[in-house]
């Protein structure tokens, strides 16, 4: 990784990319703490982190602690990456957008565009909804139509801004414009978390024998998961493709051998998220309509769906909800992958160019080896995933140990870094191409 920026920094347009997307993210991070007018940011923080719990540790996590600060950035990328899952699902389900996917360059620009509009539509949304949940909480000073006004205006003014910045890091910059926003967001919240978790468990204990047993326990699972996560992230099964040769005028063409790669993770951090969202939302909704103190056999259940209660000594029952929250990762993995990857599309297509599967005869039998084999990956990927996202709530619950770099940042941080690095890697290559044409 060092050797390939090193390289990278000695060629002058590609450190004029990396300077320009260094300096857009400064920027980013400078809107991050800019407040909006009227916002007591203690309270509305308590608020959140008793309300949504890991759901909330992983908005602030994306939104670099903007949403914890409620500052001009508080939504960040989030109705983006939002209204990009809605598109993409869209896609698949209207006939429209699915031509317009496949409709080449143009096609995609005018869905970029859709998703901008969407983007739009969502922070209107979401700002008004936070506006009047918090008013409704007493959380807002002068609560009324002038401040619930104001935090539209601010909070759909930021997030929009913060999208352009990240369309100008994908054309002038280097790498995936959004998915770098998000990077930093995440690494900006994690020397907060190594402190706390210094102050906690190793400047707390009295001898030194203590100090350095706990020091090591943290920097050892840190960097275990992280290799777990980027073995995770970069495994794949390569599917051998052999191409049969045909005659082209007086020539023999084609007989190359090729392969279908099939990403071990193939859902990425997706169901995680949207996992997240769902076990979440009973909470959100009860608590803007003014009953999120219910009691009984209904507060039990709203407990089990709270993530902060999981793997807690003092409360067992509620680690119930953990089953839950792992049943619908490994679903929404198996689902978003069977939108996003078209087994009987991938056999038509190498029936089209004379392509087979060594062993394989094409067309339904190439589409049932498919479908075997990635049901088969994907639940291998789904229980990594799994294990990734378990691991922070057992060290909350049973340790008290409350990070914001939870498995799920961690996944973004190591899928971000290996695609931004191949993607240097390639414009390295290209200019060397050119190089050797010139010469």
């Amino acid at each position: 990784m060092f050797e390939t920026l090193r390289n990278a920094l000695k060629v002058k347009d590609i450190r004029k990319r990396l300077l320009f997307t260094l300096v857009v993210l400064i920027i980013c991070r400078l809107g991050s703490q800019l407040p909006i007018p009227g916002i007591d940011t203690d309270t509305i923080s308590q608020y959140l982190n008793s309300l949504l719990g890991d759901s909330f540790n992983l908005l602030n996590s994306f939104t670099g602690g903007s949403f914890e600060s409620m500052s001009l950035f508080a939504l960040n990328v989030t109705p983006y990456i939002t209204a990009s899952i809605i598109i993409q699902l869209l896609t698949i389900a209207i006939p429209a957008l699915e031509e317009l996917y496949r409709d080449g360059e143009d096609g995609r620009k005018k869905i970029n565009n859709i998703t901008r509009f969407v983007t739009l539509g969502l922070s209107v949304l979401e700002s008004a909804g936070l506006a009047i949940g918090f008013g409704k909480q007493g959380l807002l000073s002068n609560y009324g139509p002038l401040i619930v006004m104001e935090m539209i205006v601010c909070l759909t003014a930021g997030s929009v801004f913060v999208m352009w910045l990240g369309e100008q890091i994908t054309e002038k910059g280097v790498g995936n414009g959004i998915s770098i926003i998000l990077l930093i967001n995440i690494v900006a919240r994690i020397p907060n978390d190594l402190s706390n978790l210094y102050q906690n468990y190793v400047a707390k204990p009295t001898d030194v024998t203590s100090k350095i047993i706990a020091a090591v326990i943290i920097l050892a699972i840190i960097v275990a998961m992280f290799v777990f996560i980027v073995f995770l992230q970069d495994g794949e099964r390569r599917i051998p493709v052999q191409y049969s040769k045909k005659m082209a005028g007086r020539k023999m063409v084609g007989g190359q051998s090729s392969n279908i790669p099939l990403k071990v993770n193939t859902a990425g951090v997706i169901p995680i998220i949207f996992a997240s969202s769902i076990m979440s939302f009973p909470s959100i909704i009860l608590s803007f309509v003014g009953k999120s103190d219910i009691k009984g056999i209904g507060g039990t259940l709203i407990k089990m769906l709270n993530s902060n209660n999981w793997f807690d000594k003092t409360n067992p029952v509620a680690s119930l909800g953990l089953i839950l929250y792992i049943v619908l990762v490994i679903f929404f993995a198996y689902f978003y992958t069977s939108i996003t990857f078209n087994p009987m599309e991938v056999a038509d297509n190498m029936k089209k160019q004379g392509g087979f599967i060594p062993g394989i005869r094409p067309g339904k039998s190439t589409v049932d080896y498919l479908n075997n084999l990635l049901s088969y990956i994907i639940f291998i990927g789904a229980a990594g995933l799994t294990i990734v996202a378990v691991i922070p709530f057992f060290f909350n619950g049973f340790f008290k140990a409350n990070v914001s770099f939870g498995g799920t940042s961690l996944i973004i941080i190591a899928s971000v870094i290996l695609e931004t690095l191949k993607q240097i890697e390639s414009m390295m290559l290209v200019r060397n191409y050119k190089g050797f044409l010139n010469d």
